[in-house]
């Protein structure tokens, strides 16, 4: 049989977890499996790239839909649990699907991006080119992986965070061919710095470190950044990073870029994920797809 498309899976996945329990992804994937009357045969069927199933990943990318539209949560890794408006779905016996989850600020804000398509508006293949397709699909898939990545970083103790805002800088050049380039400062009296990196072999020039792990909907404002200036002026330091799983406010950001004879900068928690992705810290590569073009040259001059 063909199988379901991704949004088909909706409803099956939230009865899925209907008990109010914590449930694994195998135990899912069984229950929709036996649920929609799939065979082996069915979920075997792989993606063209080899790697993984086409069960599989609709099961998975129906778990990020329903997870933004906030219908289901993950309070473990791992573990995927229905939320009271999840409940409230099922009773409901409405159809499950895309135009259901948009009543949901919080899931079009996931879906909501810069690119120039706008997933809102119903278009067919011939209004878009290929290359559109393919951009989009890439900054959907990268949408959803900032937002599970963010959600591992939030279940770090405050220690594994600052040591990970360490690791990111030396994984981005910062320090390089340095012993001991990085480190994190002791937990108390660390005088508002949490970590150090090393810019030379003899420790002239130093970046130091302040990392808040804050609550997403949290604004660092100007007191904070203030006191950060406070803490490098009294190591006679020069360079300093502030970052954040959070957002700062405009005060704080004008100060930060208004400062004479210290540079601090500001990295918030969606730069933050975007830096983590692209310099491979907390992530690993899955697909690679190479896209090619004609060589005009090479027929040209080449022959």
């Amino acid at each position: 049989m063909a199988l379901p498309k991704f949004f088909e899976f909706f409803r099956p996945f939230l009865e899925a977890v209907s008990d109010g329990e914590l449930h694994t992804p195998r135990e899912v994937r069984e229950y929709i499996k036996t649920k929609m009357n799939l065979s082996d045969e069915d979920i075997s069927v792989m993606l063209p790239t080899g790697r993984i199933t086409y069960f599989y990943d609709r099961v998975a990318w129906a778990k990020t839909y329903l997870d933004k539209a906030g219908l289901i949560e993950t309070p473990l890794r791992a573990k995927y649990k229905i939320t009271e408006e999840g409940k409230r779905a099922l009773q409901s016996r409405e159809k499950i699907d895309l135009k259901y989850l948009e009543r949901y600020e919080s899931f079009n804000m996931f879906r909501a991006n810069n690119n120039p398509i706008d997933d809102r508006i119903e278009a067919t293949e011939e209004e878009k080119s290929p290359q559109e397709i393919l951009d989009y699909a890439y900054n959907q898939i990268n949408e959803s992986l900032s937002s599970q990545l963010m959600a591992e970083v939030m279940k770090l103790s405050p220690l594994q965070f600052e040591k990970l805002v360490v690791r990111l800088l030396l994984s981005m050049g910062y320090g390089s061919g340095i012993e001991d380039a990085g480190k994190v400062t002791q937990l108390s009296n660390d005088g508002g710095i949490d970590g150090i990196i090393k810019e030379d072999k003899l420790g002239f020039d130093n970046i130091y470190i302040q990392a808040k792990q804050w609550s997403l909907t949290q604004t660092v404002g100007r007191p904070e950044i203030q006191k950060f200036v406070g803490a490098i002026t009294g190591v006679q330091a020069q360079k300093g990073l502030f970052i954040t799983t959070a957002r700062y406010s405009t005060e704080a950001i004008k100060y930060a870029n208004n400062l004479l004879g210290t540079k601090i900068v500001l990295v918030d928690g969606e730069t933050l994920m975007k830096l983590m992705i692209k310099h491979n810290v907390g992530v690993s590569s899955e697909h690679v797809y190479e896209i090619k073009k004609v060589d005009s040259d090479f027929f040209e001059v080449s022959l």
